[in-house]
């Protein structure tokens, strides 16, 4: 037992200490919570765009719509990414990040398009057609009644669609990016131990998943109470 902790302790302090390492760890932990929190934002943006689109009852606009969330659904994202940066921005001079943060923003606002569409559809139509006959205008209704309801629908959904944006994002080193997942490779490389430098890796995506969960509970928890 001695024995094993003090491998643990020699693995710690080679991998996280020497040259202060965890200060690069830290860095590569917060380009991928960047990347993450930008593209969260821009494609929950995107995906409201593409959902008021994808129920538009003007046919061109729906047909659009569905060919282009089809199309980011279906490609993996890291051919988006990789399409982004070598084709698309090649002779730019645009960081690297904010294509990665393109290619994410696309390819998660297309998922929560239809997050959102599928919420949206599954509203009980009766409560609209009572909010409507209490006085209440087509709009108002679809604040007071629909939004609130369908926002509780898509909820989980909405969360687990932000963890697997944040473990996506691992692959951002085929870019160039020094993310999280490539800082660790980088160190275990370094220190010929790759194993603690993934699975120290590994603990902090779940630290960050568990986060995410911890956040959308407490919401919850908030919600009842009121």
């Amino acid at each position: 037992m001695t024995g094993f902790l003090d491998n643990i302790i020699d693995s710690i302090h080679k991998n996280l200490l020497v040259g202060d390492a965890y200060l690069i760890v830290l860095k590569g932990l917060w380009i991928t919570i960047s990347i993450s929190v930008l593209s969260l934002f821009f494609g929950t943006i995107l995906g409201g765009i593409l959902c008021s689109l994808r129920m538009s009852k003007i046919k061109l606009l729906k047909v659009a719509a569905h060919f282009v969330i089809a199309v980011l659904r279906g490609s993996p994202v890291l051919l988006i990414l990789m399409i982004l940066y070598y084709v698309v921005f090649a002779d730019s001079r645009i960081d690297a990040v904010y294509i990665a943060v393109t290619a994410f923003a696309l390819n998660s606002g297309a998922h929560i398009a239809e997050l959102m569409r599928s919420s949206l559809e599954a509203v009980d139509k009766k409560q609209l057609e009572a909010a409507r006959m209490l006085g209440f205008s087509k709009t108002g209704a679809f604040f007071a009644i629909t939004i609130p309801q369908a926002g509780k629908i898509a909820k989980p959904v909405y969360q687990s669609v932000i963890v697997n944006l944040i473990q996506w994002t691992s692959v951002v080193g085929y870019v160039t990016i020094t993310d999280l997942t490539r800082t660790v490779n980088n160190i275990g490389a370094r220190t010929g131990d790759p194993f603690f430098a993934l699975f120290f890796g590994v603990l902090i995506y779940l630290g960050l998943s568990y986060a995410v969960f911890g956040l959308f509970s407490i919401g919850r928890k908030r919600g009842e109470s009121r």
